[in-house]
C-alpha cells in the first residue's frame, strides 16, 4: 500500500470524520468506557448505546444515566429509538440542548421480536408514511442546533418484503445526512452472510453518503467493502468485540498504512485491565467489573488460557481479583491467527418468521394508527 488516503473523510452535515469508521451502538456494550477504549486505539465516530426517545422525554433516570460522555468525546453521538414522530422530535431537542449531542442516529434496524411485534425497529420502514414522519420531525428538531441526523436500517423484513431502497430515498428527502445499511433482513437477524451488493445498489440510488455494515471482521474487510460497493464509510459492530484494537487497524488501513495488530496474550491482558479501569471509573468497581465479565470470552477467544482461569475471569468482581487472574497468563503467547476473519458475538439462525402486528403487511401505509406502545426496550440493529 501507498501512504495515500484511500477514501475521503466522512462528511455528516457540518461534521467531518477523518477516518470514515463508525462504532455501531450495541446495547450493554458501547457505554462511555468502551467508547473511550476504542477511541484510544484509532479515529472515527463512536456512538452511544441506543436510547429510547420516550425514556428521554419522560426523563427516566435509568435512561438519563446511559447518557454519559467522557471529556475526550469531541462529538457526542447518540442512537435514538422510537416510533412516534413527536416524541422523537422532543427527544432530539433534549439531546441537543441539554446534553450537547452533536450527532443523532435513528434506529430502524432492530430485529428483536418484542420490538417488531409492535411495529418498531427493523419492520417500521415497511410503513413508509410513519418512517417519513419520524425522519422529517427529527431532522427539523435537530436543525436549529446544527446537528446532523442519520438513519440505520436493514434490507427489509425478509427477501419478499424489502424496504431499504424506499427507506433510503425517504431519508434523503427528509434531510438525513447519511444512511447506514446493515445488509441483512430482519428475518436473518445476525445469521448468514451480509449481502454487500445491496450496499452498492443503495449507493447508486442516493446522493447522500451510504455507510456499509455487516461482516467486517478485519480492516481488510472494510477496504474490500468500500472497493466493492463505493460506500462512504463503514459501521463496525460485532467485529470489535474483545478487539478494540481493530480501530487502530482501520485507521491505518484507511490511511494506506499496511499494518495489522496481532497482540500477544500479555498485550490483550493489558487491554482488559485498561477496560476494567474505565468501567470502574464509570460505574464503580463492583458494578463495573461485574459488567466487564461478558467481555472476557471475546477477549480471550482462541487463546490457551485454561478452563479454570477462563471461568475465574468470567466471575471477577474487583480489580484485585482481576489482577490476580491476569497474572496467571503467559504474556508471551502469540495471537491465535485462526481467529482472524471469523465471526464474533451473536450469530444464531434465521428466524422462522418475523413477529409482526396483525395485518402489518397488508399496506405500506400506517395511516392514523398509534404505535406509541411499541416504544419498549430494543437492542441494536
Amino acid at each position: 500500500m501507498s501512504g495515500d488516503v484511500l477514501t475521503a473523510p466522512l462528511r455528516l452535515g457540518a461534521l467531518t470524520i477523518d477516518t470514515p469508521v463508525v462504532l455501531a451502538p450495541m446495547a450493554g456494550i458501547t457505554n462511555a468506557a468502551y467508547r473511550q477504549l476504542c477511541r484510544e486505539q484509532g479515529a472515527g465516530l463512536y456512538v452511544c448505546e441506543m436510547i429510547t426517545s420516550r425514556g428521554i422525554v419522560e426523563r427516566i433516570p435509568k435512561t438519563f444515566d446511559m447518557l454519559r460522555f467522557d471529556p475526550g468525546e469531541t462529538v457526542r453521538s447518540v442512537q435514538l429509538y422510537g416510533v412516534d414522530a413527536d416524541v422523537m422530535a422532543r427527544a432530539a431537542v433534549i439531546l441537543c440542548e441539554e446534553f450537547g449531542v452533536g450527532h443523532i442516529d435513528l434506529n430502524f434496524g432492530c430485529p428483536v421480536p418484542k420490538v417488531t411485534r409492535r411495529g418498531g425497529g427493523g419492520v417500521l420502514p415497511w410503513k413508509r408514511d410513519r418512517l417519513a414522519a419520524i425522519l422529517q420531525a427529527t431532522v427539523s428538531a435537530a436543525a436549529p442546533y446544527g446537528v446532523p441526523v442519520t438513519m440505520k436500517t436493514r434490507l427489509g423484513i425478509d427477501q419478499e418484503h424489502l424496504t431499504y431502497l424506499d427507506a433510503g430515498r425517504i431519508a434523503q428527502d427528509a434531510g438525513c445526512a447519511a444512511v447506514a445499511l446493515h445488509a441483512r433482513t430482519v428475518k436473518q437477524a445476525y445469521s448468514g452472510e451480509a449481502d454487500w451488493e445491496t450496499i452498492g445498489t443503495l449507493v447508486a440510488e442516493l446522493d447522500i453518503p451510504v455507510l456499509g455494515n455487516g461482516d467486517i471482521w478485519e480492516a481488510s474487510d472494510a477496504l474490500e467493502m468500500v472497493r466493492r460497493t463505493g460506500c462512504a464509510g463503514v459501521v463496525i459492530g460485532r467485529g470489535c468485540l474483545g478487539r478494540p484494537w481493530l480501530f487502530r487497524d482501520l485507521a491505518d488501513a484507511f490511511a494506506g498504512r499496511d499494518t495489522r495488530t496481532l497482540p500477544t496474550l500479555g498485550e490483550v491482558a493489558a487491554m482488559v485491565r485498561r477496560h476494567a479501569e474505565l468501567m470502574a471509573d464509570l460505574y464503580g468497581e463492583k458494578h463495573g467489573l461485574t459488567d466487564l465479565r461478558k467481555h472476557m470470552a471475546w477477549y480471550f477467544k482462541g487463546f490457551p488460557v485454561g478452563g479454570d482461569t477462563r471461568r475465574a475471569l468470567a466471575m471477577v468482581s474487583s480489580l484485585a481479583e482481576l489482577d490476580e487472574n491476569l497474572a496467571r497468563l503467559d504474556p508471551d503467547i502469540g495471537f491465535p491467527v485462526g481467529e482472524l476473519s471469523s465471526p464474533r458475538g451473536r450469530q444464531g439462525t434465521p428466524r422462522d418468521r418475523v413477529v409482526l402486528p396483525y395485518g402489518w403487511l397488508d399496506s405500506t401505509e400506517l395511516g392514523d394508527q398509534d404505535l406509541s406502545a411499541a416504544e419498549s426496550d430494543a437492542s441494536g440493529g
